[in-house]
């Protein structure tokens, strides 16, 4: 497998290459940034251009759902609210789940396929209908990366769709995920869904470490060409929870293997006190504030049809770490319900927790756009 050289150089492959080498698998180097980090205690084990500045593509969904959390958290919202498809929702690129204007679901059956199935249309539903624009809820997204002291990033719109002054940076991430994991933790299970069901149709999660890296319990990938395959990770072994993020690998494999690789190192690094904490690293790199565009090595081909998650879920579904293993049972689907439009929408009466409550008829109306003064 080729390896990708950024402006950076050769990075020293620091993560197991001995143990991927020894079983015959292709030693890689992490090219992107990278940075490793025990959520347990908030130290740093490894990083490299963590301050780089760098397209978040679908990564930018963590941000959406840290939103949507604290709308939840001050009763604005709650999750059997419905996301009811827009004309612009509906036409959002893939990866998608092809709904038509006026389709709805609740807010949670949303949360789950947008993060699952890396949803593009739904992640700008949830941003149409929770924020009343989209435009409106990527300013509460600035808000909050703002409000966590996410300095080096920025969006532009809620499904990491390319674009000028979308970006963050693996420190930024780090941030968010930790913010992500200690403020909401019931939560949690949302990050971990083996895959979704809807109807006859079923999706595995595009993050191929769940159900098989032990332990792994989260968290999203992501890809445009501008990018290459990102992916952010957790495990929790033990009550302990490391998290690894990658940026920047050349294709869906090469960005599970290195994760794996270096959740695994998380786990047998000892004396971790003695590293920094994800707060206090100082930030460091020349070009730290030019956003990365890895567009020409990952897209190169000119007149190749751009490479999505769905092509290579489907070309290669399989990780060769030697940290995975297959998974050995029928996959743990979530099922998603969809009431297609025009069709009365059946509404819990308890705030999104399921069948205990009472229940609704209520018709939903197809959202409008707001007229533009």
């Amino acid at each position: 497998m080729r390896m990708i050289l950024r402006q950076a150089g050769k990075v020293a492959a620091t993560v197991a290459l001995g143990t991927l080498m020894t079983l015959g698998i292709a030693a890689q180097t992490i090219a992107g940034p990278h940075i490793l980090v025990d959520l347990t205690t908030g130290k740093v084990i490894e990083h490299d251009q963590a301050f780089q500045r760098w397209y978040p593509a679908s990564l930018t969904k963590l941000m959406v759902t840290y939103t949507t959390f604290d709308m939840l958290r001050s009763g604005k919202v709650t999750l059997s609210n419905r996301i009811v498809m827009s004309k612009a929702s509906a036409g959002q690129p893939a990866s998608k789940l092809y709904l038509r204007p006026g389709d709805s679901m609740s807010l949670d059956d949303a949360l789950k396929a947008m993060l699952t199935k890396s949803a593009n249309d739904l992640a700008y539903a949830i941003a149409e209908n929770l924020g009343g624009d989209m435009p409106t809820f990527v300013n509460m997204m600035n808000a909050e990366a703002n409000r966590l002291g996410m300095y080096s990033t920025h969006f532009i719109n809620p499904n990491g769709l390319p674009g000028e002054g979308q970006y963050t940076s693996a420190r930024d991430l780090a941030v968010l995920v930790m913010a992500l994991r200690r403020e909401f933790p019931q939560y949690a299970g949302y990050f971990s869904l083996e895959g979704i069901k809807i109807g006859k149709r079923q999706y595995g999660n595009y993050n191929k470490l769940i159900g098989r890296f032990a332990g792994a319990d989260g968290m999203k990938t992501g890809f445009i060409c501008a990018s290459g395959y990102n992916q952010i990770s957790t495990a929790t072994r033990n009550g302990h929870t490391m998290l690894s993020i990658v940026l920047g690998a050349d294709t869906l494999l090469a960005r599970s293997d290195l994760s794996a690789a270096l959740l695994d190192k998380g786990m047998a690094t000892d004396e971790t006190w003695k590293m920094p904490q994800l707060a206090k690293l100082a930030p460091y790199g020349a070009t730290r504030d030019v956003v990365t565009d890895v567009s020409q090595e990952i897209c190169k081909k000119k007149g190749k049809k751009v490479r999505s998650e769905a092509q290579d879920d489907a070309d290669a579904p399989h990780v060769v770490s030697p940290f995975s293993q297959p998974i050995d049972h029928p996959l743990n689907l979530a099922l998603i319900t969809i009431t297609p439009a025009g069709k009365p929408a059946v509404v819990a009466d308890d705030a999104g927790q399921g069948d205990t409550g009472g229940q609704a008829m209520q018709f939903i109306p197809i959202p409008e756009p707001r007229p533009v003064n």
